[in-house]
Order: structure tokens, then C-alpha cells, then sequence
């Protein structure tokens, strides 16, 4: 029996030797790696994979982001131009925003966002576009891994077909897996080497492929599944996004009840069982937990089935900035007789978390066009965000804010100060000293032990 009718009677045999090939190439490091996305995902996964010894071609559309890494300026607050710059002299990390330079990848990674649409329903128009660049590029002996956050089935429903209209067969011809991010922006302990990796592959092939790889970088936890990888990301923020949901709702009770929220949870966390502390604050922001519990709603909908914890969360988070906004006004009012119409205030901190400048989906930007809404003129100051860009709901037309300097003029000319990231270097006592009115959305004050009649927490 020659070659050619052994591999007819057995593809299978043929994918074998495939699989066995690219596993020496991931254990010997010599395979080529592309990672498609280089934000807070890609570009550290990017980097841990170069410190492991692969080589790695980083693709993304953003000629700005691309030419900034090229020139070895790092484009994440997280990572040092250093880092950058040694990748590339060592010839272990290129960057790219071509289409044409993703042939000959062993290893393609999508890394890219997965938002909501206006309607708050799943936007996977950029997992798509990397699919189909992937599909175009693929040849044979190639490992496919999505670590895009999604809805359980996108990998098997919509990634493989997309790359299996190549003539290409999954687990025959190349091998396709997902295992969830699992990036903390700001978090100097949590990193990719030392967060564990869940890897679920759409066959086992392409489990222990994918495996194989990230066991080079960190520790992976193996599941039955592309789509169990995929719900264990959405359980993981669901947790989050439900347990953040019930201290601000705790917030408006305790509250009313003129309770310090703060001095509750810090109290409670001291019990060493069963009890884990989570905080409350104007809202919630990043990519995870305002998005990606509507992956799971919006999914769990095709099996007729009710999410009501999970969308009771959505929706108490979702108000906060409404009733920071209305804990304003009342203050504004019992203070000073002023209503929020033409009141200055200004914004302390606009990114979602503390010490990053990301502002995606942050509560922030809510709480500027609320104010706005009832009239008043809103600044911001941010060391870390210098412009927000816009669009004004009140003419619709493209509005750009810049972060003002904090000095103690300003912060006499304003009516209030509203505390909404606790970046820490932000001057907080010269905010003490000069504010007429501060709302503290975070408990920052009461951590650096100040006390002032003008601070309310809320």
C-alpha cells in the first residue's frame, strides 16, 4: 500500500503526524506564535511568550499602537518601554498592522475585543475579522487558540467555520482551542506566568497542543471543552459582577440607615470563612464586568431560559451613577441651596480601576453626561487620562475634554468634587484642603484616615 491510498483509507494518520510535528516545534520553541490584538490581552501574553524563548509576530489594526511598539514604547501603563525594546533587539517580538505578514504562523491567538452592541447584545465583528484574516493564511500543521471573553459555543459556531471555509478541516488539517484571559490591569502580583490557564480544545488533539504551549508559560488547567473554557470566563465574572451588585445595593440601604457601608465590609472580612470582601463604588467599568454577563444572558436566551440574578446585578450597577448623581444634588441642595444646574463640579478620576488609563465602559463617563443632563459644567482631572473624547448629549455633536490641573484655585472655583478612581497619585489631602464639597465614591477618605465635615460617602 503506497502513501498516498494509506492516507485515503486513514486521514486521521496524517493528522497525527501533524499534531506530532507541531508539539516538537512547541516544545522545542521553535514554532512561529502570531498573537492578533495587542491590548491589555495580547500585548503581555505577547510578552510572556518572548520571555519563554518563541518567537512571536503581533498583529493589530492600530497603526498608532503598531508604530508606537515598533519604536519600543510600550502602549499599556503596565509595561515598561524597556520590555519592548529588548523583544525587539533580541529579534523574538515583530509588530504589524499588514494582513500579508500573517503567513507561516505555526500558532495563531486571538486576543481581540469582544464589546456589546448599542442594543447590549454580543459585537463579535472583530472576532470575525481575525478568523477570516486566519483562514486566509492557513496551510496546514497550525494551532488555532481564541482567548477573546465570549459566549459559550463562539469557538466551535462561528470561529471554525470561518476557518474551515479555508478547505481546511479542524483536527484534521489544523487544530482549534480557546482558553480565557484572565489579565488584571494594574495588578503588579497577577501576571500571565503566575494566574493558571484553563485550555478547552474543540478535539483532544487540540487540547493537548494548546497545552503543550501555555505549559511553557504558566500552569494549565485543562477542561472537557472549547465551550466549558468559555463559561468558566463568564462564571468567573458573574461572580464578580453579582457580588459588586450586592454591596451597592447594600450601599443605598445602610445609607438611608446612616451606616458607613465601608466600616461594615471591613469589619465582616475579618472573619476567616465564609465571607469575601467586595466593595462598592459609582458603578462598574473595563471590558469584563459591565459586558460580559450579557454574553451569557444574551446566550442563555436561545435555550428560553432566565438569567435573574445576573440581570438584576446588570441593572444595580448600572444605576449607580444615577444615585451618585442624585446624593449630589441632595447635598448641593441641604449645603448651600444650590441645585445641580450650572453648578461646577469637577470629576476626580475617569479610568474604570485605580492606576491604569483605561476608561472603557467606565462609570465615569456615565457620570459626566448625567451631570450634564441636569445642567451642569463638568471637568475632569486624571493623571493618567489626559483627554476624554465624546459626543455631547445635548447637540450631539464630538465634544473632547482634557483633564485639568489640580490646584487650589480650581478646586476653590468648584461646587463639588466627585472621587470616582482612587489613582494614588492624586493629591487627596490638597482635595481635603480646598474642596467645598466632596463625594467619595470609593471610601478613599476613610482609608487614608481623614475626617472633614465636607466628605460624603456615597
Amino acid at each position: 500500500m503506497d502513501v498516498l491510498t494509506a492516507l485515503q483509507s486513514d486521514p486521521y494518520s496524517f493528522s497525527k503526524t501533524r499534531k506530532s510535528n507541531l508539539l516538537r516545534r512547541i516544545k522545542n520553541r521553535d514554532c512561529k506564535i502570531c498573537v492578533l490584538g495587542l491590548g491589555y490581552v495580547g500585548l503581555p501574553l505577547t510578552l510572556s511568550l518572548v520571555d519563554a524563548g518563541f518567537s512571536v509576530l503581533g498583529f493589530d489594526t492600530d497603526r498608532m499602537k503598531t508604530k508606537a511598539l515598533k519604536a519600543g514604547r510600550a502602549t499599556i501603563e503596565s509595561i515598561e518601554d524597556a520590555k519592548i525594546a529588548h523583544a525587539l533587539q533580541i529579534e523574538l517580538l515583530e509588530v504589524t498592522s499588514e494582513l500579508s505578514d500573517l503567513s507561516l504562523q505555526d500558532v495563531y491567538i486571538i486576543c481581540v475585543p469582544t464589546p456589546l452592541s448599542s442594543h447590549r447584545e454580543p459585537d463579535l465583528q472583530f472576532v470575525i475579522a481575525a478568523a477570516e484574516a486566519i483562514a486566509q493564511n492557513l496551510s496546514g500543521d497550525q494551532l488555532v487558540i481564541m482567548e477573546s471573553t465570549t459566549y459559550p459555543g463562539t469557538t466551535s459556531e462561528i470561529v471554525k467555520p470561518i476557518l474551515e471555509s479555508s478547505g481546511l478541516v479542524s483536527d484534521l488539517d489544523f487544530f482549534l482551542a480557546y482558553s480565557p484571559e484572565r489579565e488584571d490591569p494594574g495588578n503588579a502580583i497577577a501576571s500571565v506566568q503566575t494566574v493558571p490557564k484553563v485550555v478547552g480544545g474543540e478535539t483532544k488533539t487540540a487540547q493537548d497542543l494548546a497545552v503543550a504551549l501555555y505549559r511553557q508559560v504558566t500552569t494549565p488547567v485543562p477542561v472537557s471543552s472549547t465551550a466549558t473554557a468559555e463559561a468558566v470566563k463568564l462564571a468567573e465574572n458573574v461572580f464578580r459582577s453579582v457580588n459588586i451588585a450586592l454591596v451597592n445595593e447594600l450601599k443605598t440601604v445602610f445609607d438611608a440607615m446612616g451606616i458607613d457601608t465601608w466600616e461594615v465590609i471591613d469589619a465582616a472580612k475579618t472573619k476567616p470563612f465564609g465571607y469575601m470582601p467586595f466593595y462598592p463604588g459609582p458603578g462598574v467599568g473595563g471590558h469584563c464586568i459591565p459586558v460580559d454577563p450579557q454574553y451569557l444572558s444574551w446566550k442563555a436566551r436561545e435555550f428560553e431560559l432566565a438569567t435573574d440574578i445576573i440581570d438584576a446585578a446588570d441593572r444595580i450597577n448600572r444605576s449607580m451613577p444615577n444615585y451618585v448623581v442624585s446624593k449630589l444634588a441632595e447635598e448641593l441642595d441641604q449645603r448651600f441651596g444650590h441645585g445641580l444646574c450650572d453648578s461646577h463640579i469637577l470629576i476626580v478620576g475617569t479610568a474604570y480601576k485605580p492606576n491604569i488609563s483605561d476608561i472603557r465602559e467606565s462609570p465615569a463617563l456615565k457620570l459626566i453626561d448625567c451631570l450634564e443632563r441636569r445642567g451642569a459644567l463638568v471637568d475632569f482631572h486624571d493623571p493618567l487620562v489626559g483627554e476624554i473624547k465624546r459626543t455631547d448629549l445635548r447637540d450631539g455633536k464630538c465634544k473632547t475634554l482634557q483633564s485639568v490641573e489640580l490646584t487650589e484655585s480650581l478646586l476653590n472655583s468648584m461646587n463639588a468634587v466627585v472621587v470616582v478612581t482612587d489613582h494614588s497619585e492624586i493629591a487627596w489631602q490638597s482635595i481635603t484642603d480646598h474642596a467645598k464639597l466632596i463625594i467619595d465614591t470609593r471610601g478613599v477618605f476613610s482609608r487614608l484616615a481623614i475626617r472633614d465635615q465636607k466628605i460624603v460617602k456615597a
